[in-house]
């Protein structure tokens, strides 16, 4: 009875012509049973087209009734309102109108066009009824009043749209967007209706049919311009238009940017819809860093940054600080979200095998075992469906939350890497490069968040693992076992192969650590190598580096495609042990069981390729994270070195009793010994002495940035510092002074003046907004000790140390700096200065001699004669020397000339030498701009590009080797390894009988054989797939890097001058890591993943060919989710590009002035920034994952959504209407389609993103280059120049078109073999002449000619190689005492010796044990800035040219130090041309001629005796200045 009722239910759902043919077929039971008839007929007419066209009609009647009655509504609202409002409200309301413009969306054009369509169609229908007098099987009346009620709905619903652009609607009703879902579903179901009939009834396709296919299409795209909610009008406020806020009020403002994911309820946090307002926005216009929201409060760096930092201190002091308990802090770190993740992770790897372990039961149902009927059919539908659907929802929430993750963790580990570089000892510093510390922070810390991601998978493998045992089990009973060998026996290639790949990361990082560190030196030094004309040996030494790195990276590649070739061909080897196994053992094999198994095979390549990745990547993620590990636990700097006191504990401020300090902890000399020092409070105290002797180390003993051995260093009161080497941070002038402290502008008015920085801000184009490039770039060394200083002064604190600042500034400014700073300003401080110029030592209270030799008052050291006096002696006869020109000069000029030495007269001076420091500071003038907001700027904003990705990058990406002809090879390889492998399953499905008692086809033999062939066939072509890939990626990344490296080494100075160094690091690290290992994986796998889809549609076509009615529209649907994602997504993965650059920036900064910050107790300070930045990088990162997020749970839902559609059809056509086996393929393939077509969108979406990398580097392979190197036809003599005559003519330097000149019309002679000093003030164009004359700015007018030969017409390499030139500020290399002296091995070693004796080096390089072999470290670090700078004489004593430059080349050195230098000067270079620009006048005052620059213009030109008679001369006044100064003693 039960299977009676069944039956009935059955045929009652099937339509009347459907069971005529069924019984013709004789599928359905004949049964005259009138109670039966009487069933059906109730039955038969809900499951007819025309009951649901009437049903279809009348709620169209609810929907038009619903419409009028809110119309009516309306109006009658309105015209109450109007009664009530006045005039002046109206015209208020009006002007708002009128002010608000509107733009139309492509989305609402589209809305009309679809509505008349619709229109248009019913209409059709109606017309054609009438002249064929039949269209369908429904009544004549029922069926024209039904399309007459469509009709009339749609005629209302254009009026509506149209409407829309009066109302100025933004948001679409409610009403409306369901009106156009029920026209979708009712669409879909005409269509479901049609197919039946053409399948059931055979019928042919019809207008009407062609009618109502065409209109699914139009309904699909309402339902998804409804399913977004938005009528496509955008309103523009044309109200103001131009900002209420200043730039300047603007910019302070903190922007408050709401967190959407903080306020998410739990739907939108499944369904990700808490992104829309970010792909709102972004839709609209390309994204600014402004647009993006806030990261939420729990992943700020701050709030992680502290959760971390009490985890490692709760750590430490439970296990002490090691390498494990580093690794114990993260994970307690991460172990609540992870256990959520791994929850969601476990639950996506249990339902993804529901679908394998249904797929017999679906083959049996097709095959013909229907029992229990459609409802049996349904039911699997619904559990297929259902798995695949929680599969979903937990696959993106655990991917979505490990790289949330991920975030987190990176956060709290940048923070602390920073925080550590703050805090890092000396020797610890020595030990780890910048270059090294940003590879911690950048490349280290992104393999230890990747870990994160796949930690997931150990617990996901084992549960795919045994849930694959079990299905195969079920199906092939003992046979499971050995598919279950066959996996770990693949599993266990992978550990050799993951230690090799293990060591090669090892290998591949430490060549890339000393690639970075030689890049960073390269980049930080380019002005000197361009000088020295050695940036090709440098270019050349780089590119030996890469080499090294490039032959790591090229094995590691090619284990990767090794590797590659086994996971691939992994699911035919473990499916031919398994089959075989059971062939073996008689285990029958049916349709369904190997279609189960293949499903299962195919789920197990996920574990299988995972499980290398996931080895690989715990690999690099170790070798990363002992890295920072061995980092974090480096020795930092004690701070019980130095005893801070109370000030009213004590009358002193700094006590050293008994003190000794090394830089060096196991060393035999100490550098400072037996130090006694009392300093009581307001105490003015020098420090002078020979180069080396100590004086910078007693500053940083007093600071505790010196090692102390022994003694003990007490100091009372904040501190102030001024390094010798100037530390000046990106930003502008006001905040280098400020330094974090409250603007106070009367106090800060009165240091700008003392530090006479007065007459520099009026002539800067944006006073003290002006921008400083990066480590002061465009400031003279003047300025950037003057802002030093200034910073110093309004820090008020209560001890300042000043490590010879005024070392960089001229005679006149240095004692300004001195009377109004020390011994005004500063008057009641206690100061410790470090000096050269012996006139600034009378005034001390105290005198250290270098190393506390001696100490006193200036008389008594002078008394004791014990070396004081060697010093002051040889300032003496400097002076000395100065005296007798002025004095011979006067003796020659006529006697009635008045004598200039009153105070009145020289104050009077003094004023007109402010009038003539009026000059332009072109030096550092790269800044002025017509924008106001511009002004001041000179590094711009990173370089963005904004739209999609150009197709000319992915041109030049796919051409760059052999011109692209690779690339159809791969694609054909990957195209028969997917033909081998659905011939493979399609072979097997097709051979395998469909029940144990049907005969097979074909012998067991043969089966197995073909299958075999046919996987070995697939498993080759994935190999040389493979190996192509890798060879392409990795030689396309060369190319890129040579290319770009070219570029920047050949770029023009004023390149570096804007380009911060980070940017360039970005792209030589980051960008290029992504280069070599991932473009070309990415880029090959939106191939490989289109012709993976095409495969499953083919197999699924076979049997459900309608699947293609409903796969076209989502798959247009799944486009137009990507064109929609893209522009949002492509801008936020730029930002977070850009936003990480300045990270590393500001690091190396912070790096290179640590003692300042520590000095000014900054560090907290620096921290927050820090912080700041890591939160602004954070924020587009995290939007750029969610993003993705977003569209992968739509992507997934929708293939679903065809996945649901497909079953159903299966499960609904009639029994032995399709062969069950090819249906159980066509479902195996099906199962895996959500996961193809989210691989085809992101994998396209992955690859943009990933190709901002290539655009990056391309970038910079575009930089304008300087002139060549070398002109071949006019390469000047070997000899040249011989004589060293210099004729400049008409000569003007700008250092950019808009900028104005800096060197203006000069014209003068330089005879040969002379020696010409060149003096003016700070600023006056002295240093620009130089970079003329080597062509580091190219004149824009005029010639230079040395010899008769015009410079600009040679090569680059011809001209600076036969000039020498010691700069301004001493630079030294990493490496070696030789390779310092000579990098490109010119010279012998005896040679190098005697240059290092006559640069007074040679008995200190002597007592190092490694002699000339003996340590530099990065910046020279470990020798003095005097040492540096005598190193600089020793590269042009090597050289010896006929031409040599000095640029402020003694400025570091003490006075007798100095005499030396001169003296060797003047005895090697005695037949040369030698051009001296100093600010201590005696260096140049035995000059043959002295040359006067002032504005960019040569004032006075002529032999000092000549210019010394003339009393108003600017050189007599400058010589009256230095005498006056020194006169004290």
């Amino acid at each position: 009875m039960e299977g009676a009722s069944l039956h009935l239910h059955v045929l009652a759902r099937i339509p009347e012509t459907a069971q005529q043919a069924f019984l013709r077929w004789g599928l359905l039971r004949d049964s005259s049973n009138s109670t039966k008839l009487q069933h059906l007929q109730e039955w038969q007419e809900m499951y007819s087209p025309c009951f649901w066209m009437d049903a279809f009609a009348l709620i169209h009647l609810i929907f038009i009734m619903s419409i009028l009655v809110q119309f009516l509504y309306k109006r009658i609202r309105w015209c109450r309102q109007r009664f009530k409002t006045s005039t002046a409200e109206s015209k208020h309301s009006y002007q708002e109108q009128k002010n608000t413009d509107k733009k139309l969306g492509i989305t609402y054009q589209a809305s009309k066009v679809c509505c008349l369509l619709n229109l248009a169609s019913h209409t059709l229908k109606i017309v054609v009824l009438l002249l064929q007098g039949s269209i369908s099987d429904c009544k004549y009346p029922a069926f024209v009043l039904g399309e007459s009620v469509q009709v009339l709905s749609w005629i209302i619903l254009s009026l509506v749209v149209f409407s829309f652009q009066k109302t100025k609607s933004a948001k679409l009703p409610f009403i409306i967007r369901a009106w156009w879902i029920f026209s979708f579903l009712q669409s879909i179901t005409s269509v479901v209706f049609d197919l039946r009939s053409i399948l059931l009834d055979h019928e042919y396709l019809g207008p009407e049919k062609w009618i109502n296919l065409f209109m699914l299409v139009i309904c699909t795209l309402l339902f998804v311009i409804s399913a977004r909610g938005k009528t496509g009008i955008t309103l523009v406020d044309n109200s103001i238009t131009e900002p209420l806020l200043s730039p300047s009020t603007g910019q302070q403002t903190e922007i408050k940017r709401p967190c959407p994911y903080g306020k998410a309820n739990l739907l939108q946090l499944v369904t990700f819809s808490w992104m829309n307002p970010v792909f709102a926005i972004g839709y609209k216009k390309p994204l600014d860093k402004n647009d993006v929201p806030d990261v939420y409060g729990k992943d700020s760096a701050e709030f992680l940054s502290d959760s971390f930092k009490k985890i490692i201190d709760d750590v430490e002091n439970r296990h002490g600080l090691n390498t494990k308990s580093i690794y114990t802090a993260m994970f307690l770190f991460i172990r609540r979200k992870a256990i959520m993740n791994a929850g969601f992770a476990v639950l996506s790897a249990s339902a993804s095998y529901v679908g394998p372990s249904l797929i017999n039961d679906l083959v049996k149902y097709l095959g013909g075992e229907r029992q229990y009927g459609l409802k049996r059919g349904y039911l699997l539908a619904v559990a297929f469906l259902s798995a695949k659907v929680v599969e979903t929802v937990a696959q993106r929430q655990w991917i979505f939350g490990a790289r949330q993750l991920g975030m987190r963790l990176r956060a709290a580990l940048i923070s602390h890497i920073y925080q550590k570089g703050l805090r890092l000892s000396c020797s610890s510093r020595q030990k780890h490069t910048s270059g090294e510390i940003i590879n911690y922070m950048s490349v280290d810390v992104q393999r230890i968040t990747d870990v994160i991601w796949y930690t997931n998978y150990i617990w996901m493998l084992p549960i795919q693992l045994s849930l694959a045992v079990y299905v195969l089990h079920q199906n092939l009973g003992v046979g499971a076992w050995a598919g279950l060998a066959a996996t770990l026996a693949i599993m266990a290639c992978n550990i050799p192969l993951t230690r090799m790949q293990k060591r090669l990361q090892a290998k591949i990082m430490a060549a890339k650590d000393g690639r970075m560190k030689s890049t960073t030196e390269v980049l930080r030094s380019m002005k000197i190598l361009k000088l020295q004309a050695w940036d090709m040996q440098y270019l050349q030494k780089l590119e030996a580096l890469r080499n090294e790195e490039y032959n790591w990276l090229w094995r590691s590649v090619r284990l990767s495609a090794v590797t590659t070739f086994i996971f691939w061909g992994a699911p035919a080897f473990i499916s031919s042990i398994t089959f075989g196994a059971c062939i073996l053992m008689g285990i029958p094999l049916t349709a369904g069981t190997v279609l189960s198994a293949l499903a299962t095979f195919r789920m197990l390549q996920d574990p299988i390729f995972t499980l290398p990745d996931l080895l690989s990547v715990f690999a690099q993620g170790k070798v990363s994270g002992d890295r920072v590990a061995k980092y974090l636990q480096e020795e930092e700097l004690k701070y019980d070195a130095v005893i801070e006191i109370p000030r009213n504990d004590t009358e002193y401020d700094i006590e050293i009793d008994h003190g000794i300090f090394s830089w060096e902890l196991e060393t035999t000399s100490p550098t400072l010994k037996d130090v006694e020092l009392k300093v009581k409070r307001g105490m003015k105290v020098a420090i002078c002495g020979m180069v080396g002797s100590g004086k910078s180390s007693l500053l940083s003993s007093i600071l505790g940035e010196m090692p102390k051995l022994a003694g003990t260093v007490r100091v009372s009161g904040s501190k102030a510092y001024v390094p010798q080497s100037a530390w000046i941070l990106s930003g502008n002038i006001r905040d280098n002074i400020l330094f974090g402290n409250p603007y106070d502008k009367e106090k800060y008015d009165k240091i700008i003046q003392a530090c006479a920085l007065t007459k520099d801000l009026e002539l800067f184009a944006n006073g003290d907004l002006t921008e400083i490039g990066e480590r002061g770039i465009n400031m003279s060394g003047g300025q950037k000790q003057r802002i030093q200083i200034a910073r110093s002064v309004y820090e008020d604190a209560d001890i300042y140390l000043f490590d010879d600042p005024f070392s960089a500034v001229d005679a006149h400014t240095g004692s300004q700096l001195f009377k109004d700073c020390l011994m005004g300003i500063l008057k009641d401080k206690t100061i410790l200065y470090v000096t050269h110029q012996v006139e600034f030592l009378p005034t001390a209270d105290l005198i250290l001699d270098g190393n506390i030799v001696q100490k006193g008052k200036f008389d008594e050291l002078l008394q004791q004669n014990i070396g004081f006096e060697a010093i002051v002696g040889a300032h003496s006869q400097a002076l000395e020397s100065v005296i007798n020109a002025e004095s011979s000069s006067r003796v020659t000029s006529t006697e009635n000339s008045k004598p200039a030495d009153t105070d009145d007269e020289f104050e009077a001076e003094n004023e007109t030498d402010d009038q003539i420091q009026g000059i332009t500071k072109q030096e550092s003038a790269h800044d002025v701009s017509q924008d106001i907001n511009e002004k001041g700027r000179l590094t711009q904003d990173e370089e963005r590009e904004k739209g999609g990705i150009g197709k000319k990058v992915y041109w030049a990406y796919l051409r760059a080797v052999y011109g692209g002809a690779l690339v159809p090879v791969t694609i054909a390889a990957q195209s028969f390894f997917q033909i081998f492998q659905v011939a493979s399953n399609y072979w097997m499905a097709w051979a395998s009988p469909p029940t144990s008692a049907t005969r097979p086809t074909v012998g067991l033999g043969l089966m197995f054989a073909v299958y075999i062939a046919l996987s070995i066939g697939s498993a080759l072509c994935v190999f040389a797939r493979s190996m192509l890939v890798s060879l392409i990626g990795l030689l396309t990344s060369e190319k890129f890097f040579k290319n770009m490296l070219h570029c920047i080494m050949r770029a023009p100075m004023s390149f570096f001058d804007s380009t911060p160094t980070g940017r360039i690091l970005n792209r030589a690290s980051n960008d290029q890591s992504v280069l070599d290992l991932e473009i070309a994986n990415k880029l090959g796998w939106c191939v490989f993943s289109v012709i993976q889809i095409l495969g499953t549609i083919g197999v699924m076509s076979q049997v459900a060919w309608p699947v293609f009615a409903i796969f076209v529209p989502v798959t247009v649907v799944c486009f137009m989710c990507q064109r929609y994602y893209i522009p949002t997504a492509r801008e936020l993965a730029r930002l977070s590009q850009i936003q990480r650059a300045p990270i590393l920036h500001h690091f190396a900064e912070s790096l290179t002035g640590a003692s300042s910050i520590r000095a000014y107790g900054q560090k907290d300070r620096f921290r927050k920034s820090n912080l700041g930045l890591v939160d602004n990088h954070s924020r587009p990162w995290f939007h750029n994952i969610s993003s993705m997020e977003w569209l992968s749970f739509r992507l997934n839902m929708l293939s679903n959504f065809v996945f649901a559609f497909s079953l159903t059809l299966l499960v609904s056509l009639p029994e032995g209407f399709i062969n069950p086996s090819i249906a159980g393929l066509a479902v195996t393939y099906a199962l895996n389609l959500n996961s193809q077509l989210a691989s085809i969108i992101w994998n396209i979406c992955n690859t943009e993103n990933k190709m901002i990398s290539v655009e990056r580097i391309l970038q910079y392979s575009r930089i304008p280059s300087e002139a060549p190197l070398v002109v071949d036809y006019r390469r000047p003599p070997n000899n040249w120049p011989l004589d060293g005559n210099i004729n400049i003519r008409c000569l003007e330097v700008r250092y950019a078109e808009h900028l104005p000149s800096v060197l203006r019309n000069i014209s003068c002679t330089i005879p040969g073999r002379k020696k010409v000093g060149i003096v003016g003030r700070t600023g006056s164009g002295k240093s620009t002449l130089i970079q003329a004359l080597f062509r580091i700015v190219e004149p824009r007018e005029g010639t230079i000619e040395i010899d008769n030969i015009d410079i600009c017409r040679i090569g680059l390499h011809d001209l600076r190689g036969r000039l020498s030139i010691i700069p301004q500020d001493p630079t030294m290399f990493e490496g070696t005492v030789r390779g310092n002296l000579d990098p490109v091995n010119e010279y012998s070693d005896q040679r190098i010796w005697e240059i290092l004796d006559k640069c007074q080096l040679g008995d200190i390089v002597r007592q190092s044990p490694k002699k000339l072999d003996s340590t530099v470290v990065e910046n020279g670090e470990n020798w003095s800035v005097g040492q540096r700078q005598l190193f600089c004489l020793g590269r042009v004593l090597l050289k010896r040219s006929n031409v040599l430059i000095l640029d402020e080349a003694t400025a570091s050195v003490d006075s007798s130090t100095d005499a030396i230098i001169q003296e060797t000067i003047r005895d090697e270079f005695r037949d040369c041309t030698v051009l001296t620009i100093a600010h201590r006048i005696h260096t140049v005052i035995d000059s043959d001629l002295i040359l006067v620059f002032s504005e960019g213009r040569i004032i006075e030109y002529d032999t000092p005796l000549k210019l010394l008679e003339n009393e108003n001369s600017e050189f007599s006044r400058l010589i009256k200045e230095y005498s006056r100064r020194s006169k004290g003693f």
